[in-house]
């Protein structure tokens, strides 16, 4: 190992189990101290067990490297405090803060009740905002003391289920375009401090997306093959990226490009007469590039 995060202090949200567990443990390797939270709730965000975040220290512990547990609920306010004081209170500060816990309840829009919605919205979207949020007080605290650049990271999880769309998840997906965006304002925000922020939409397999692999992409889609950018993202070399979101999986990295204009007509006087656009419309959306498929790929004209 290089060694790349020798001496830094990471939060990993969501580490007790599947993609956070392999960020925790390769952050560990690469010279991290790890705060590991994970609340240690099944799929769908119900029960608790502390038992899966003290596993994770207590492989990273036997491995050589540093750690400690942590149980809180992210989206909790008080939590997500806790969360932040006690990296800075174990470890002696924070530099990198991966938000990746995450839940489940899949269901189309007509069934779907308000604390499905409500559940999801809040694990993954107020999930992220809140230890976010104390990361980043901490952090313009930090610059405040000291005049130098914190060179922070701050790295969230999106989805290509945000990015690009996927049926039966407009809670998850709506929570995930959310942190795309989160992402790009917030990393304008805490360029002044010296702080990056990145997304990652994994394309892994985990306990939340393996009941809708095949066996063959769950043994080639591992999380393994999504922590290397994410160790590469906490560490020093990455001061120059930020605002930016990555499609990774498979041992693929790309770069996901953002909302952006299309065609477009103006009329230079007037209100546009909403008879008028009918003979427009449909020639700007035929002109247009047609959405990405779930794959982030814009398919293949016609023959």
């Amino acid at each position: 190992m290089s060694g790349i995060c020798e001496g830094r202090v990471a939060v990993v949200t969501g580490a007790g189990r599947g993609i956070g567990r392999v960020y925790a443990l390769d952050l560990a390797r690469e010279g991290a101290r790890v705060v590991v939270n994970d609340l240690g709730g099944s799929n769908d965000g119900s029960g608790a067990d502390t038992g899966a975040a003290q596993s994770v220290v207590d492989e990273i512990v036997a491995a050589g490297g540093t750690a400690v547990a942590n149980h809180d609920d992210v989206s909790d306010w008080d939590g997500a405090r806790r969360l932040v004081d006690q990296a800075v209170t174990t470890f002696g500060g924070l530099d990198v803060l991966v938000n990746n816990a995450g839940i489940l309840r899949d269901r189309t829009l007509a069934s779907m009740s308000a604390e499905e919605w409500d559940a999801v919205i809040r694990v993954h979207l107020r999930g992220t905002f809140a230890p976010s949020h104390f990361a980043a007080q901490y952090w313009r605290a930090r610059h405040k003391e000291t005049g130098a650049p914190t060179g922070a990271r701050l790295i969230n999880t999106t989805s290509a289920s945000g990015l690009y769309g996927a049926f039966g998840q407009s809670n998850y997906g709506a929570a995930k375009a959310g942190i795309a965006s989160f992402t790009l304002i917030t990393a304008m925000e805490l360029a002044r401090h010296g702080v990056t922020v990145n997304a990652v939409a994994p394309v892994a397999s985990t306990r939340l997306t393996e009941d809708v692999m095949s066996e063959g992409l769950r043994a080639t889609l591992v999380p393994e093959h999504v922590a290397p950018l994410v160790v590469w993202l906490a560490g020093a070399e990455s001061a120059g990226v930020t605002g930016r979101v990555f499609d990774v999986g498979g041992g693929r990295i790309s770069v996901v490009e953002s909302w952006r204009l299309g065609p477009e007509v103006t009329r230079a006087d007037g209100v546009w007469d909403p008879a008028e656009l009918g003979a427009i419309i449909p020639g700007l959306v035929a002109d247009a590039a047609p959405n990405p498929d779930r794959t982030g790929r814009v398919p293949a004209p016609r023959p």
